[in-house]
């Protein structure tokens, strides 16, 4: 019994400690955390529309409703977010089916790295991620579009056979996270975020509490991995825990210099 209330105890502390961590990092940047929306309502878009001039945005596309931005974080990063005042991953408006699909223009947006690189670079060594609240510092959405983790370039091709279309359990970098395939049009035509509800039991009425990265695999098919929050054992759902933004999947024996 004694062994018990001391297992009890220690697990409400581990909460307490947990919450408290997620809070002080979400205190110390709320006074910043509109600078991305301010980059892009204030600079991009009129610039755009006035002058025909994206900067500091690589692209500015107001028809489909997002712009494209160089993260100061990493040589290759780039973000992509919504022309509009989307808090994150949280926000209704994502499970709207007229809203755009972020997560395929973040894809089909990964050629901003090839450029800045100097060549193209396999689909294989990029990944795209949105955190959730616990997991960000930033409240307009935006997804990263960056390189892959080499490790998990290494778990998801030694499982690619076994990856399907079903929702399955993966230890991903000591976190339980759900992973499934889509077909390359079923990404296009479905977005990730609508998927996650509707296919996830709980999460369309949770959606602030998961995370979401995209990988490709070898044929063609794309990975949806998904994280949930635990504040249990330190989870805040940060699925950009999947990305390497120093690139070292492009060079093995070092990472790409900015």
């Amino acid at each position: 019994m004694k062994e018990r209330k001391r297992l009890l105890t220690g697990v409400v502390i581990a909460g307490i400690v947990a919450t408290a961590g997620c809070a002080s990092i979400a205190l110390k940047y709320k006074h910043n955390s509109s600078a991305l929306w301010a980059i892009v309502s204030q600079k991009c878009i009129p610039g755009q529309l006035k002058n025909n001039d994206p900067a500091p945005c690589r692209q500015v596309d107001v028809h489909n409703g997002f712009v494209v931005l160089k993260d100061r974080n990493g040589p290759l990063q780039f973000l992509l977010l919504p022309t509009k005042k989307i808090v994150g991953i949280e926000s209704p408006e994502l499970l709207n089916p007229s809203t755009p699909n972020f997560f395929a223009e973040a894809w089909h947006s990964r050629h901003f790295m090839d450029e800045r690189y100097g060549e193209r670079i396999d689909d294989s060594a990029i990944a795209l991620s949105i955190n959730s609240p616990t997991g960000r510092t930033q409240n307009q959405l935006h997804i990263h579009i960056s390189c892959l983790r080499p490790d998990i370039r290494q778990k998801l091709n030694a499982l690619d056979a076994s990856l399907t279309p079903r929702w399955q359990s993966l230890q991903l970098v000591g976190h339980d996270y759900q992973v499934r395939t889509v077909t390359r049009d079923e990404f296009k035509r479905t977005s990730p975020f609508i998927r996650l509800a509707a296919e996830l039991p709980g999460a369309h009425e949770e959606m602030g509490k998961y995370s979401i990265a995209v990988a490709a695999l070898a044929d063609g098919r794309r990975a949806l991995l998904v994280v949930k929050r635990n504040l249990l054992v330190l989870n805040r759902a940060s699925a950009e825990e999947l990305q390497d933004h120093s690139c070292q999947i492009l060079h093995p024996r070092g990472a790409v210099k900015s």
